[in-house]
């Protein structure tokens, strides 16, 4: 499997099975969000996409698209709730950042945001930004990239009862946005393709 180191440790917790490409045009994608996406997620778009990891986290699209099973556009929507929730809960007083360095690429059913801090010119650097609903504390930052950080989170209890709101599935998982809509219109469990 190509990509990061990060995506490649991925790779061998959560299959690849329904993956996908998403075949996204990065460079015009840079345009429009006025910076470079760490390679992590790059790799992890081209090897899994969007969709759903181990029933519970959201990975987003970084660019709508007319055909997914939403309009795509979370990745701004949820960056718009992640700035919303850090004004709302105390701001700078509850975690001194640039709101603006705030942008998200992953939410859980439990209602937490996964986001970056855009701190520095190189996206590689750029830490992890949890905005937990229950989590405590509720702002946590990670100095490693969404690679890592959803490896961890698979992979070590301890780190997933401080970092998400939810409980993961032993097994990991991952489910392509494709796959999920395929499986929904044949009137199965989109997360586990079993009859509901």
């Amino acid at each position: 499997m190509g990509g990061t180191p990060g995506t490649a440790a991925l790779a061998q917790v959560v299959p690849t099975t329904h993956g996908v490409d998403e075949r996204i045009g990065w460079s015009e994608l840079e345009e429009i969000w006025g910076t470079r996406f760490p390679a992590d997620y790059v790799a992890f778009m081209k090897v899994y996409g969007a969709g759903e990891l181990s029933e519970a986290i959201g990975i987003l699209l970084p660019v709508p698209r007319p055909d997914a099973y939403s309009d795509g556009s979370g990745l701004r929507n949820e960056t718009a709730n992640a700035r919303g929730t850090w004004e709302m809960c105390g701001g700078r007083a509850a975690l001194d950042v640039d709101p603006d360095s705030i942008l998200a690429w992953g939410v859980t059913s439990g209602a937490d945001i996964y986001c970056w801090l855009t701190t520095g010119d190189n996206p590689d650097l750029w830490p992890v930004l949890v905005c937990g609903r229950h989590t405590n504390p509720l702002f946590q930052v990670h100095p490693f990239g969404m690679a890592e950080f959803l490896r961890r989170l698979l992979t070590d209890e301890e780190f997933q009862e401080e970092t998400i709101s939810v409980v993961l599935p032993r097994e990991p998982s991952f489910v392509n946005w494709r796959e999920e809509k395929r499986r929904l219109e044949a009137g199965l469990d989109p997360s586990t393709g079993e009859p509901w």
